[in-house]
């Protein structure tokens, strides 16, 4: 099919607590997570002001009213990680506190509700538990279990669940299916190069972590923009389609501060590439990436979207959601006998 502009894709996994536990605390991070009830609205507005459709990949422990509640959802099917300490289930969820509502390092209904109420944003899944899709002792048969009670638990809420990001970016192949089979109809990818190939949390090698902090700011990788044809490689279409990552927006660091230009102008070539040529860009983060030097990090973000407003006006390149993407190549003829 035929686009009538390139596209441009933000996704941000959204998790609280549930995506740092088994490496950080609530006493040396908990302001950053706080400050992610703050930091939502504001990312909303800023959206909602320059004409951004993202997609929220929310994680689903979120959606509890508190610890009891979650605890009357936990699927009877769990992930049984060699490495314990990566499992919520075996002591991090015991441990936390049960102070109903008023725990906002774990449980955030009331943001989701917000993100509902902007009907342009769309709620994705990042599966129920934060769960870890390559590390060793878990199952497909887990995965699946994990994965229909997210879907279950939106459903509850009213959100339709047709998009997911995997936590850490672990994209296992054998699970690719069981998301088919449960109408997820788009996946995050990761970029189209070595140094950003999905591995187990023990095999992340220094240098892999040096030369991606460096691509940030030089362009060691290329532009990681995507022809938007790029599923009709297989006909029909087969879902979910990858929407690969184009970069991680990395948040600002006093320490890099005078990089910070370098990195502005990473974002912003590779944007206006993909606006010329019809193609993809797909920018993502987390909301707890914005709880320190807050305001650093959103004068930043309103630069790009000032960017993405005249790439709009001159090239037609436009904002979508991951669904929003995969239901455009759903509905091109190719696809039709494959849905």
């Amino acid at each position: 099919m035929q686009f009538d502009g390139g596209r441009f894709v933000v996704s941000l996994d959204f998790e609280l607590m549930w995506g740092v536990f088994d490496k950080r605390t609530i006493h040396d991070y908990g302001k950053n997570i706080i400050a992610v009830w703050d930091v939502i609205p504001r990312t909303l507005a800023l959206f909602d002001q320059h004409g951004i459709c993202a997609t929220f990949a929310t994680v689903g422990f979120l959606y509890a009213d508190g610890k009891t509640e979650l605890q009357t959802m936990l699927p009877d099917l769990k992930p049984e990680y060699t490495e314990k300490q990566l499992s919520p289930y075996t002591s991090y969820i015991p441990a936390i506190a049960n102070n109903g509502e008023e725990d906002q390092y774990h449980f955030a209904k009331p943001l989701i509700q917000l993100i509902k109420g902007y009907p342009a944003q769309e709620i994705g899944t990042h599966t129920f538990s934060h769960y870890f899709c390559l590390e060793g002792g878990q199952e497909p048969a887990a995965f699946k279990a994990d994965l229909s009670a997210a879907i279950a638990l939106a459903a509850a809420n009213g959100i339709k669940t047709t998009s997911i990001v995997f936590p850490r970016n672990q994209i296992n192949p054998e699970h690719l299916e069981i998301c088919r089979e449960s109408g997820i109809k788009a996946y995050r990818g990761n970029e189209r190069h070595w140094i950003y190939k999905a591995e187990r949390l023990e095999r992340k090698s220094d240098i892999k972590r040096g030369l991606r902090l460096l691509d940030t700011y030089i362009n060691l990788s290329g532009h990681h923009c995507y022809p938007l044809n790029y599923p009709e490689n297989k006909v029909p279409v087969e879902f979910p389609i990858d929407i690969p990552s184009s970069r991680f927006l990395r948040p600002y660091s006093p320490k890099l501060k005078v990089f910070e230009e370098l990195k502005l102008n990473r974002i912003k070539n590779a944007m206006t590439y993909a606006a010329k040529h019809k193609q993809l860009y797909h920018l993502w983060w987390h909301p707890h990436n914005f709880g320190s030097h807050t305001n650093e990090n959103f004068l930043f973000l309103e630069k790009i979207l000032k960017h993405y407003v005249q790439l709009h006006k001159q090239y037609n390149f436009s904002s979508i959601t991951m669904s929003g993407l995969a239901k455009a190549f759903e509905n091109c003829p190719c696809s039709h006998h494959h849905r």
